[in-house]
């Protein structure tokens, strides 16, 4: 079926498991947030230097994709995404100066590549929030990833992530640009607690608006949905009236 032929109306979602989705965020903020900066506090604390606290601290988020990982028990485009960049975080924070302010500017770097990436993925057969919404709408059993999957012949939902992408790629841009600067003007200690707040500022202000904006979208797909349907009952009793 072409995107032209594709039918108007949208299935609905098959049920999801609230507890899971719930445990999933809790482990995610607990492993990107709150331990890190314990960690880095503790080690600190206890006469490391800046930056090996600061490295060994972000093993925590290393171990948050590896839970997930053994959770979903599958590695799908997501997984690999999250891979890629651990890789990458890993990789330039062993290169070039070793040093705290060095390590908070590559590690801002990484979003901002994160940034790039979302908008080089336009240019694909499918945006990058196409793989993130499937993650975050469904709960990876086989009926909801092949109800996302359907979603898009349609031609508003493709829209629909199309923006996303780009907004997200936009923002991620900003976002590690603005990290660069603070890096050279706000002290390592300071950083180190307002660097992973200001990511999932950032993160859940992006969310918040995603979930505004897809559903601002949802409900104009299904008016032109109805828009759609009461044209062609219209149509269909004026041929049976001059029939």
């Amino acid at each position: 079926m072409s995107a032209q032929e594709a039918p108007t109306e949208r299935p609905a979602p098959p049920a999801r498991s609230g507890g899971a989705a719930a445990l999933g965020w809790i482990l995610t903020i607990g492993l990107n947030v709150v331990a890190p900066i314990i960690t880095y506090n503790q080690l600190h604390d206890h006469g490391w230097s800046e930056f090996s606290a600061l490295l060994l601290s972000s093993a925590w988020p290393v171990l948050d994709s590896a839970i997930h990982l053994a959770w979903r028990r599958k590695l799908d485009e997501f997984a690999v995404v999250t891979l890629v960049f651990l890789v990458i975080t890993a990789v330039v924070s062993l290169i070039g100066a070793h040093s705290a302010r060095a390590l908070l500017i590559k590690d801002s770097g990484v979003t901002g590549l994160f940034g790039l990436l979302c908008l080089a993925t336009l240019l694909a057969p499918r945006p990058l929030m196409f793989y993130f919404g499937r993650k975050f709408a469904t709960d990876g059993t086989p009926e909801s990833t092949a109800w996302w999957n359907g979603l898009w012949q349609y031609e508003g939902f493709r829209r629909t992530m199309i923006v996303m992408t780009t907004v997200w790629g936009v923002v991620y841009l900003i976002e590690a640009g603005v990290r660069i600067a603070l890096a050279y003007v706000v002290d390592t200690d300071t950083m180190v607690v307002v660097s992973p707040v200001m990511i999932y500022t950032v993160l859940g202000c992006l969310g918040v608006w995603t979930a505004m904006y897809g559903k601002r979208s949802q409900a104009e797909g299904e008016r032109r949905a109805a828009a759609a349907a009461a044209e062609a009952e219209a149509r269909a009793r004026a041929n049976a009236s001059t029939a």
